[in-house]
């Protein structure tokens, strides 16, 4: 294995893995920052071409993670190996493992998405927090969605935070980010319902037909679903509360509303 070694913290590469940790210098790059076993290890799944692969073995947790970087290597990845001080300063876990890499960018557009006769989407608009958007992804995943659609985003889908709540799936899941009025064209183009969770709605989400071409449309942390998706959406439906609180965490809401469709879909 052809390995630099790096243990100087003012290490031009450690510089420039510090500075991705913020989106303009990630966008500029065109990368972006993967960290665990777990996350680079379902990425090389997916034939992700890891550009660089940063690891020391002093925070190694197990005995897999060689194998993980020799692998890595074969794949066409640059290794590189840092001292455990080097590490903690380009690692954004509080609890490090010892494995850090860098990968390109990518952009996927609503045509690139191929759908099954009966399309099971989710519709998220724009969701605030990282770690929300990473466990949404996360909960697609494990409902099966077909793929996920960002709209109108406040948060940056490449934040590591992102990447680490979504336990690396951000790799398995078609993921499109694009505006609003395309997505709600698009779906009507593609016979697809739009179903949009709202505290303010009528009927309760497990008593609606949640099976068929559906995309379920979850809203903002704070202010919920825009007027737009209230008025486009095919039908409302909300998740009774019988406490003082009048909604969840969008990403349990999420999990709930997803889990009622694979419920009704016969997938469990």
């Amino acid at each position: 294995m052809s390995v630099e070694k790096i243990s100087s913290l003012q290490n031009p590469r450690v510089k420039q893995l510090v500075k991705l940790r913020d989106r303009r210098p990630r966008d500029e790059a065109g990368v972006f920052l993967v960290e665990g076993y777990r996350e680079i290890r379902r990425a090389l799944e997916k034939r992700v071409a890891l550009t660089e692969i940063y690891f020391s073995p002093e925070w190694f947790l197990g005995e897999n993670e060689p194998a993980l970087i020799a692998q890595a290597e074969a794949a066409g990845t640059k290794i590189f190996e840092l001292t455990k001080e080097t590490f903690a300063k380009v690692a954004y876990r509080e609890r490090p493992d010892g494995l850090l890499a860098v990968a390109p960018q990518w952009k996927r557009a609503l045509s690139d998405l191929a759908l099954p006769a009966e399309p099971f989407l989710l519709v998220v608009e724009a969701i605030e927090k990282p770690g929300n958007l990473g466990t949404i992804l996360r909960s697609a995943d494990a409902a099966g969605c077909d793929a996920v659609i960002v709209c109108d985003p406040v948060t940056d889908i490449f934040n590591p935070n992102v990447v680490r709540a979504s336990t690396g799936v951000l790799f398995s899941v078609p993921l499109v980010v694009e505006e609003s009025g395309r997505v709600r064209a698009w779906l009507k183009e593609k016979g697809v319902r739009a179903i949009a969770t709202t505290p303010a709605a009528e009927k309760i989400y497990s008593a609606v037909d949640l099976r068929g071409p559906l995309a379920i449309v979850m809203g903002s942390e704070q202010y919920g679903l825009s007027e737009f998706w209230l008025k486009e959406c095919d039908l409302p439906v909300r998740i009774p509360m019988a406490g003082q609180a009048d909604s969840l965490n969008v990403a349990m809401a999420t999990i709930i509303t997803l889990f009622e469709a694979v419920r009704q879909r016969g997938a469990c």
